[in-house]
């Protein structure tokens, strides 16, 4: 049953719905003794995650349960924090039905990063993920809500086609709303009653690890967007994300202090992970990529806490990281781990940063709004990308003047590679065929 599970996961196109888009016939073909849901909504603002918990709970319950089903799982914990009042009442009513005693509820508090994944497994199973590693070498599997709600789905035959998200921040009606994979961002937009601002740039996803998208005009949403966050240009946020690379590097040089306060905040670092986002700065201003410093930036999750909440300087460490382990990687250096067993910091509990003052920090207090459904709303165009995840993207299989209804297969998996199938979001004909792209006209 778990290879058929496997297929029909691979079939419908479905990746990791929280994250990068790792597909999830990949995660699900392990054995593990337990699967985490990842319902944490980890980001600020981020609402989509609550809603399907508090909606549509037995659907994403019969994905879990097919996860667990094809990696062997014998324990299934749903995870997220209590301040989701209705989501939280939900999910347990849902685990109180079960009459296999396989599923729990565990109760996060509320505090950034609490959907990471090495700090969700530690939090929940009281394990530490090794330095570069991933849960499954500690028997776990990580899922998204959605990304469960998708495995259900596949499970009926039902493909990848559309996508829940939050919209917020200078819009007249923030909302979580669900849309078709491949829909303008700007239709989006204005379904939520449009910007109040005449001037301003868009956030795809949260605002800690979400990126400005160079061209709002131009953005589609794909499988992995799970918010669209309309700010000012000139807010923190915004300035922060869209830094040139050499002006980051300018006031790395000209401004650290060494305070080390990035390195006390560090998610991974306060989980025993050989991280230390200062010492890297060191690392930065100086180009010595060969020291074993340097190779720590290949243990930094890029949370953005060390730049958006630690530093009192306001330099960018999580970007320093970044840039560091880029070079590293183009370099074919690796992560070589002294096999010390990892300590969890004595202090970690206290140096979780609280949600709350986080968003103090940002700025972005005025539009935690809780915003609520509001239905589906379907454009008359979409443009679909083909790589929407890790791996090799899908290889386009129709053309331009082919009728296509919703669910019918556009690009396939390529032949001995990791990636994902894409699918009609919407029916209609395909009005070309470009740049990675499949658009549809209604």
């Amino acid at each position: 049953m778990g290879n058929q599970i496997v297929d029909n996961i691979r079939e419908a196109g479905v990746v990791g719905a929280g994250g990068a888009g790792l597909p999830t016939h990949v995660k699900a073909d392990a054995t593990v003794d337990t699967v985490l849901v990842n319902g944490a909504s980890c980001e600020p603002l981020l609402m989509s995650d609550p809603h399907l918990m508090e909606s549509d709970v037995d659907t994403m319950i019969r994905g879990l349960e097919a996860v667990m089903d094809c990696t062997g799982a014998k324990k299934g914990i749903i995870c997220l924090k209590g301040k989701h009042a209705g989501a939280m009442a939900s999910v347990r009513a849902a685990a109180a039905r079960d009459s296999s005693g396989r599923l729990e509820v565990f109760e996060l508090m509320d505090f950034y990063p609490a959907g990471d994944e090495h700090v969700l497994v530690h939090e929940a199973l009281g394990r530490t993920v090794p330095e570069r590693g991933i849960p499954l070498q500690v028997g776990a599997v990580v899922s998204n809500v959605e990304t469960l709600y998708n495995v259900a789905r596949a499970l009926d035959g039902i493909p990848v086609t559309h996508r829940y998200l939050t919209v917020a921040g200078e819009v007249r009606r923030p909302m979580v709303v669900r849309v078709p994979v491949g829909t303008p961002v700007e239709d989006v937009l204005a379904f939520a009653g449009g910007p109040l601002i005449s001037e301003y740039r868009v956030v795809d996803g949260g605002p800690m690890m979400g990126k400005v998208l160079p061209d709002a005009s131009r953005a589609v949403v794909t499988k992995t967007t799970s918010g669209l966050l309309v700010l000012p240009p000139d807010h923190n946020v915004v300035v922060r994300k869209v830094m040139e690379p050499a002006r980051v590097r300018q006031i790395t040089n000209s401004v650290c202090c060494q305070c080390s306060r990035c390195t006390d905040l560090c998610p991974r670092s306060l989980l025993g992970h050989s991280l230390h986002p200062h010492k890297l700065m060191r690392v930065f201003a100086s180009q010595d990529l060969e020291s074993e410093i340097a190779r720590e930036a290949l243990l930094c999750s890029e949370c953005g806490l060390c730049e958006k909440f630690a530093c009192p300087m306001l330099v960018s460490p999580r970007e320093v990281n970044a840039q560091i382990k880029k070079a590293l990687m183009q370099a074919g250096i690796k992560w070589e781990s002294s096999g010390t067993p990892l300590e969890t910091s004595p202090f970690r509990e206290e140096r979780r940063v609280p949600t709350a003052r986080l968003l103090q920090r940002l700025a972005l207090t005025e539009y935690d709004t809780h915003p609520g459904y509001a239905g589906e709303f379907s454009p008359a165009r979409v443009s679909i990308p083909l790589r929407q995840h890790i791996g090799a993207p899908a290889v386009c299989v129709v053309s331009a003047g082919s009728r296509v209804k919703c669910g019918d297969l556009l690009g396939e998996i390529p032949e001995k590679a990791m990636g994902a199938r894409v699918h009609a979001s919407i029916d209609g004909v395909v009005e070309s065929v470009a740049d990675g792209m499949i658009t549809i006209k209604a």
